[in-house]
């Protein structure tokens, strides 16, 4: 739900008591977002559900009328809620959210119907029968169900009021970024087009297929694109090893494969037979990444940022692995790939992309790239 702003003062951001009724303190927006962010992170570690429930007004409520509704509406559901739940404002004066947490769920479905019957009786006994068709009420669950092929955002916003802050802090430096991205991904493809054509010219002599390798990847916010790779695999390979390989390293129990070279092993398929020798040479070199230039040029992806997962990755996704979908948009190098690579166990990969999302600034952004071909020449952990 996207709640609006009033411009009107009939209700101060401010913590407002209402002592004759509850102790019960109203949160001002900003302590109220913070809350949020940190009751997800809590619950992100813990795996113990909350509800998120928001009553708006909309931009009705900054009249006094209105915001006496509001102010009354508070102070009723405060006798129904638990001293554990905290409610605030979402939206300064026409959206009041209360937060219920650690909330058992083994019937999620009957859960939320009975907390919806709750406060719409109370609301009911409070409130005209005008004050109440006035009201929108909507539950938040967290964690979400990530339905990756509904075609929609999967993650809802309602709960990333800190990373929209941060966003907006860093927009200049955001807009820095994408003129970067679309001039490094022109520079890149115009002088690497003989590359390019070289590059097709021996896949097709030594092996039935397409050039290109098109695979359904999620980007940012969950949202899917088309990710390209130059072909490096027999047409019409079966994808089963590389999930269940995938699925032992998320949860952590995968082991080193033995890799070529300097051998201390990376966790990442090797001798696979699935893939051709001129793709054994692009995968080693990293040159089947080349065509992600495009992927880039699109606004897809970006230069430097965590790299984008498959469908069944995600799924088998730890609930706070997912925020490397979220604070940053996926890239053709990172800190990564300049970091160890395939050497590094997954739940520090993510570590490392949470750390670039944290401190990223243009600065750091050349930095990685700088060392990006250094990574690609020694291939530390490519295969």
């Amino acid at each position: 739900m996207n709640a609006r702003r009033g411009n009107g003062s009939a209700l101060r951001p401010v913590a407002v008591k209402y002592a004759s009724l509850t102790e019960r303190t109203v949160l001002s927006e900003e302590n109220f977002r913070r809350m949020i962010s940190l009751e997800r992170k809590r619950s992100e570690r813990s795996r113990k559900p909350f509800v998120l429930m928001l009553l708006d007004m909309g931009e009705r409520a900054a009249s006094e009328k209105n915001g006496k509704v509001l102010e009354k509406m508070v102070a009723a559901l405060a006798l129904t809620t638990r001293e554990t739940d905290v409610t605030g404002w979402y939206t300064n004066q026409c959206c009041v959210g209360i937060m219920f947490t650690e909330i058992g769920f083994d019937d999620r479905a009957a859960t939320l119907s009975t907390m919806i019957t709750r406060v719409s009786d109370t609301l009911r006994q409070n409130l005209s029968f005008e004050q109440f068709n006035e009201v929108r009420i909507s539950f938040h669950v967290f964690p979400e169900d990530w339905d990756q092929d509904s075609g929609k955002r999967p993650s809802n916003p309602t709960f990333y009021p800190d990373l929209d802050e941060r966003n907006e802090s860093r927009k200049p430096m955001r807009v820095a970024k994408r003129i970067m991205d679309v001039l490094g991904s022109l520079t890149a493809l115009l002088l690497l087009s003989p590359v390019f054509l070289l590059i097709a010219i021996l896949i097709k002599a030594t092996s039935k297929g397409s050039v290109f390798f098109r695979q359904r990847r999620v980007g940012q916010h969950g949202e899917s694109f088309v990710f390209l790779k130059f072909r490096s695999m027999y047409e019409g390979s079966d994808a089963r090893i590389h999930r269940d390989y995938v699925k032992q390293l998320i949860a952590g129990r995968a082991e080193m494969q033995p890799a070529d070279g300097n051998g201390n092993g990376v966790y990442k398929l090797t001798k696979d037979s699935r893939i051709t020798p001129v793709g054994g040479f692009l995968r080693r070199t990293s040159l089947d990444e080349l065509p992600q230039f495009i992927n880039v040029l699109k606004g897809e992806m970006s230069l430097v940022g965590p790299r984008p997962p498959l469908t069944y990755e995600v799924e088998s996704y730890d609930v706070w692995h997912r925020r490397r979908l979220l604070e940053a948009k996926p890239g053709i190098t990172g800190l990564w790939q300049v970091n160890g690579r395939s050497r590094v166990k997954f739940d520090d990969m993510v570590r490392l992309d949470l750390k670039y999302a944290r401190d990223w600034s243009p600065w750091l952004d050349l930095k990685i790239l700088m060392r990006t071909p250094g990574a690609v020449v020694l291939g530390d952990g490519a295969h």
